[in-house]
């Protein structure tokens, strides 16, 4: 059997076994004494679950002697929940529940009077009753509340999960036989083989249906099945030693993983063969995205009324439709895999791997569109589910819905790797390249210009989340024998899938050649999202005439027109457009300025530090898209201003703190401090539109870019403004975008 790289790409999920109940008999209470060590072989899993629950608390459920079972609360506490939760991958806990808050789980009771002091590394080395010696039943399940907080490098494998009734096939592939077909990406067709002990085996055809074609169609990444040539694999199969394992494979074909169906498995020593069938053999249709074919292209057709944002991964985020011409999210209640599958296919990719809570791909704005979706996963789109319309008391954005869809597997990350750092998620860029004589090596990418958009595909093609940093100096881990410059001139939109699709110099040309000024990156799992809030800055905006001898420190940090220069100090006055700025951060990590504070630039006409050069741009534009008005605006402090209920202020100005947004809090500029306006002076009467862009440079990673812009329909008439529409970039329809401006949008700060 042949092992090429590509082979060994598997889609795997987490399958639960669900044990009817048995509840314990009544003992006598023991003295805890320290749980026996598992043998070697045993290894201890753990999961959360029950509902309703968000995807960082539930009911604590652990995997013993191949039993799922649950944990007393008799003498729980904060320090075991801290133990549990380091396990499950989160940093601490920040609670625990008694008395089955998160529903009665099934099975074995593994764990009673279980007593931890908190710094153990596994529940193993805390006291208790022993191993499945408990006087409890399941009325007292215990569960804990989790800091939403990931360790670093831990794999995050909490899940809303399938529920099986066996937990014997877990992994599953699709074996291409024709030559050509193993050597392009993605796979689409081939022999359908499960993981059996060291090897894999087969699954025999008898009585498949297209239904189990879909089911595996999705979980390699492809929305639809189609019909296979029989004959061919037929052939195939005559000339091949097979085993067959499992056989009567009986999907309804909304199953998100082929364990989920009706099969039956063959014994050891049962006949390895399948009378009058052959090899399961599937053929898949790919979504647009991943089709080389133009003509299928234009066939293949994604919805348009469903979309993904916020998330680091191609086929993966929160959920948002577009309902009427406006976008709006997905409330969690029900959300299950079901119908984050059929969110999935509709978008172009497989079933769903994962089905997120709790705003997991963080917080979206605007309206909740829908709720408790019900789907039976055979619908074409998620609005031909069951679903309930939103009141006000129902959700909340911390209740959006997200998903990660199974994606096919196209091998971007083998051309690409980073070398040098102290984790995983650091490093300097080397990229695999083809030499004229057919062999491959390794290479590093000039630095110059090399920016967070390179960083972002990089980090994706590496499924290393966001980009936390683009460096274009990487002196510090000159740790590698990769000396050569091998690419230059890169520049990526940051949509790309790999940077083999970015543009860059056909010859390299790189200044500074040295490999010390290679390119670098650094990752994260999670990163920041600042959105302004639109409706503040249509309710504030006014114009004042400010007289000029108020006005020397605003010159001083340039934020007047150019026209200002050549005023008549200090006499006179100018026009400015005054408004409100409300910046909030909606992601799932604290916005914090690219320069740390030694480098920060001390202000005296204001007496403040400026930690970002311009942290956003305020312009005001003619229906041609050309800059009638501008006014730039430094950070000159970020700072948590006001937060949701629940979070903590952590960053403030004064005396000389550190400057950041919180995740859940917002930053307040308000209309009457210095600089906040747009200098109109030399504006004349019409229609105008008014654009704010924050972080308009990308200075700082955040998950989502597009809706970083607002703007505003503005009239202006010689003596007032008025202003309305106001929106986030991507919160409208294209066709209503379209009608609202008649130009595409513009994010540069320059004038034409």
């Amino acid at each position: 059997m042949e092992h090429s790289y590509w082979w060994s790409h598997i889609v795997t999920i987490l399958l639960g076994v669900w044990l009817p109940a048995c509840n314990a008999q009544t003992t006598p209470t023991v003295r805890p004494s320290p749980s026996p060590t598992p043998e070697a072989s045993e290894q201890l899993k753990f999961r959360l679950a029950g509902h309703p629950r968000k995807h960082n608390e539930g009911r604590i459920e652990v995997f013993y002697k191949g039993e799922w079972g649950t944990i007393c609360d008799d003498d729980f506490s904060l320090s075991n929940a801290h133990v549990l939760c380091r396990q499950l991958g989160f940093v601490s806990a920040t609670g625990w529940t008694h008395s089955a808050k998160y529903g009665k789980g099934t099975g074995k009771i593994w764990l009673d009077n279980m007593q931890c002091s908190g710094s153990e590394k596994s529940v193993s080395a805390c006291k208790s009753r022993g191993w499945g010696n408990s006087d409890c039943t399941h009325d007292e399940d215990a569960g804990v509340i989790c800091k939403d907080e990931r360790l670093p490098g831990f794999v995050d494998s909490n899940i809303i999960e399938v529920q099986v009734n066996e937990n014997r096939v877990e992994e599953v592939r699709l074996r291409p036989v024709l030559s050509m077909a193993k050597r392009r990406m993605p796979i689409t067709e081939g022999v359908v083989e499960v993981r059996y002990k060291d090897g894999w085996a087969q699954v025999c055809d008898i009585g498949w249906t297209p239904k189990n074609s879909r089911v595996i169609c999705g979980m390699m990444g492809f929305p639809h099945e189609r019909k296979v040539n029989k004959n061919f694999y037929k052939l195939y199969a005559e000339r091949q030693k097979n085993y067959y394992w499992v056989h009567s494979v009986a999907c309804a074909g909304t199953e998100v993983h082929l364990a989920a169906c009706p099969m039956e498995f063959n014994q050891d020593n049962a006949t390895q063969t399948c009378k009058g069938g052959m090899p399961a053999a599937v053929s898949c249709v790919p979504g647009p995205q991943y089709t080389q074919s133009s003509s299928m292209k234009k066939k293949l057709k994604i919805s348009s009324t469903v979309r993904l944002k916020g998330g680091a991964q191609y086929g993966e985020g929160r959920v948002e439709v577009l309902r009427g011409s406006e976008w709006g999210t997905v409330c969690d209640d029900r959300w299950n895999l079901q119908s984050a599958s059929v969110v999935c296919r509709e978008l172009g990719f497989g079933s769903a791997k994962e089905a997120f809570n709790g705003a997991r791909m963080g917080q979206g704005i605007g309206p909740i569109h829908m709720n408790e979706i019900q789907c039976t996963g055979q619908e074409r789109s998620i609005w031909n589910c069951r679903y309930k319309n939103i009141t006000v008391e129902d959700c909340q954005h911390t209740e959006d819905a997200a998903v990660r869809c199974n994606i096919p597997y196209m091998g971007y990350e083998r051309t690409v790797r980073i070398s040098g750092g102290r984790t995983r998620y650091e490093g300097r860029v080397e990229v695999l390249r083809t030499g004229h004589n057919g062999t491959q090596h390794w290479g590093l990418i000039c630095g110059e210009g090399w920016s967070t958009k390179e960083a972002m595909v990089v980090c994706r093609q590496l499924g290393l989340g966001y980009a936390n940093h683009g460096l274009q100096e990487t002196w510090y881990w000159d740790g590698s024998n990769v000396t050569e410059m091998v690419m230059s001139g890169v520049k990526c939109t940051g949509d790309e899938p790999s940077l083999s699709q970015c543009k860059h110099h056909k010859i390299v040309n790189c200044q500074k050649s040295a490999a010390r000024f290679a390119a670098g990156v650094i990752c994260s799992e999670t990163a920041s999202d600042l959105v302004l809030n639109a409706s503040l800055v249509q309710q504030t905006v006014y114009i004042e005439d400010r007289p000029l001898h108020m006005l020397y420190c605003a010159a001083e940090e340039d934020c007047l027109s150019k026209s200002a220069a050549k005023a008549n100090w200090p006499y006179g006055h100018r026009r400015l457009l005054r408004f409100s700025s409300q910046i909030h951060n909606i992601g799932r990590a604290d916005f914090r300025p690219k320069a740390g504070r030694h480098s920060w630039v001390w202000h005296a006409c204001h007496g403040h530090y400026h930690s970002m050069d311009i942290f956003t741009h305020y312009d005001l534009m003619s229906a041609n898209g050309s800059k009638v008005a501008e006014g730039h605006k430094a950070s000159f402090c970020l700072e948590d201003s006001e937060c949701q209920e629940g979070v903590s202020k952590r960053y403030e100005c004064a005396n000389f703190g550190e400057q950041g947004i919180t995740v859940g809090c917002w930053d307040l500029y308000r209309h009457d401090i210095d600089c906040q306006w747009i200098d109109i002076t030399d504006v004349k009467p019409g229609n105008y539109i008014l654009q704010v862009v924050i972080n308009p440079n990308f200075e700082v990673s955040e998950s989502d870019f597009t809706n970083n812009a607002m703007k505003c329909s503005c009239k202006y008439d010689g003596h007032r403004i008025w202003v309305h529409n106001c929106h986030i970039g991507d919160a409208l329809s294209d066709e209503a975008e379209r009608k609202f401006e008649k130009y595409p949008g513009q994010l540069n700060n320059q004038i034409s």
